[in-house]
């Protein structure tokens, strides 16, 4: 196997038995979601591992082919007419991996939330969808579905029931909001219960949203 990706890791508690893998957007890296923990509202929650991991460094065709931390190349600003297949299923297995360290830390996969933003949110449902062991939760901030033809073939019926929380943007002009509606309704026709959750900023987070992220982590965490 593959060494597994550098992640940061932070834990809330002593010994936790629960974990969130969080996937950060193109160009981003790991540190860029690890301040949210203390924001999350999770005192009261048990004991949770938080890992961060940073994607690959590669070149990215629509930015000149600069290369960047990217967890799959992006060809056209729609994210749709063409997309990375290789890449997504080559992080796919990476996130795979990192959930399987897990595993061997003793937390099974059905405590564990995969989370994302952007790029990050196309790999958790990537990853979350296809995996054959049930996860707590899956988190989808201003990204969308991708290979979303093949979901419907390639879905495990692991995760059928799992909670998935997806959050946009409104002024989103990166992932316009009409792919994540796309996506969320696509979801729903499959039998998803999908969590969706509007705010008026562009391609970010907000305090509202980091709010109702922790509510649903309360929920599925337990």
């Amino acid at each position: 196997m593959n060494p597994l990706l550098e992640s940061i890791e932070i834990e809330t508690g002593l010994n936790p038995q629960h974990a969130v893998i969080w996937l950060h957007g193109l160009g981003a890296d790991g540190h860029d979601f690890a301040p949210i923990v203390p924001e999350l509202g999770l005192e009261t929650a048990p004991a949770i591992r938080f890992i961060f991991p940073h994607a690959p460094v590669q070149p990215v065709t629509i930015n000149g082919g600069m290369a960047m931390r990217s967890w799959y190349d992006i060809y056209m600003a729609d994210l749709v007419r063409h997309e990375d297949e290789n890449g997504l299923r080559h992080s796919q297995t990476e996130v795979q991996n990192l959930i399987a360290r897990e595993n061997a830390r003793g937390i099974p996969s059905e405590r564990i939330v995969l989370a994302g933003f952007s790029q990050g949110s196309a790999m958790t449902l990537q990853t979350g969808l296809r995996l054959p062991e049930r996860l707590a939760g899956l988190i989808c901030l201003s990204g969308y579905l991708p290979l979303a033809g093949a979901i419907a073939t390639e879905r495990h019926p692991a995760n059928n029931g799992t909670p998935i929380f997806m959050a946009h943007g409104t002024l989103d002009p990166v992932v316009p909001i009409s792919r994540a509606q796309a996506s969320r309704e696509q979801l729903q026709s499959l039998g998803y219960e999908v969590q969706w959750h509007t705010y008026p900023m562009p391609h970010a987070v907000c305090p509202d949203e980091i709010t109702a992220i922790g509510e649903f982590l309360r929920t599925v965490l337990r």
